[in-house]
C-alpha cells in the first residue's frame, strides 16, 4: 500500500461465523433508530443472501443481505456500514453484491427501502420501474 492509499475490504459472503460481528455493527443503528431491530431468527435467515465487508484483519465492517421474496422481487436489507469505513465504496461493493445475487437467482426487481436515497441512486435504483410503477407503502403500527 502506498502513502495516502486507504486500506481496502473485501466483500464476501457471509458465514455462520460472522453472526455475532453483524449482530454487533448492526445494533448502533438500531438504537439510532436507522436500521429496524433484527431476531436473531430475522438475521440467520438472512445468511444464505448475507454479504459482508471485511478488512485486512478479518474484522466486519459493513453487511447487507438479500431478501428473496419471489422470483419477481427481492428486498436488500439492513444495509450498514461502519462509520470509518463510509464513502469508500464499501456500501456500493455490498448492493452490488446483492444485485449480483438477485440475477444468479432470475430475480426480476430488487427494491430498497431507506433513508439514504441518493446512495441508492448514485447505485442505479430509481423511484420507478419500466411502466411507470411505483411502490407504495402505509404503516400498520408504530415502531420503536
Amino acid at each position: 500500500m502506498t502513502e495516502g492509499e486507504l486500506p481496502s475490504s473485501v466483500v464476501r459472503p457471509m458465514a455462520r461465523g460472522d453472526f455475532v460481528a453483524v449482530t454487533k455493527l448492526i445494533q448502533p443503528y438500531v438504537e439510532q433508530g436507522v436500521l429496524l431491530p433484527r431476531t436473531r431468527k430475522e438475521l440467520l435467515a438472512l445468511l444464505p443472501h448475507g454479504f459482508v465487508a471485511v478488512d485486512q484483519a478479518g474484522s466486519v465492517v459493513g453487511f447487507a443481505a438479500l431478501e428473496i421474496y419471489s422470483s419477481k422481487l427481492a428486498e436488500i436489507r439492513s444495509l450498514v456500514v461502519s462509520s470509518p469505513w463510509r464513502s469508500r465504496g464499501v456500501g456500493r461493493q455490498l448492493v452490488e453484491a446483492c444485485v449480483n445475487c438477485a440475477r444468479t437467482h432470475n430475480v426480476l426487481e430488487v427494491m430498497a427501502i431507506t433513508s439514504n436515497e441518493d446512495f441508492f441512486r448514485r447505485c442505479g435504483f430509481d423511484f420507478t420501474l419500466p411502466g411507470e410503477k411505483k411502490a407504495l407503502f402505509i404503516t400498520t403500527r408504530d415502531v420503536p
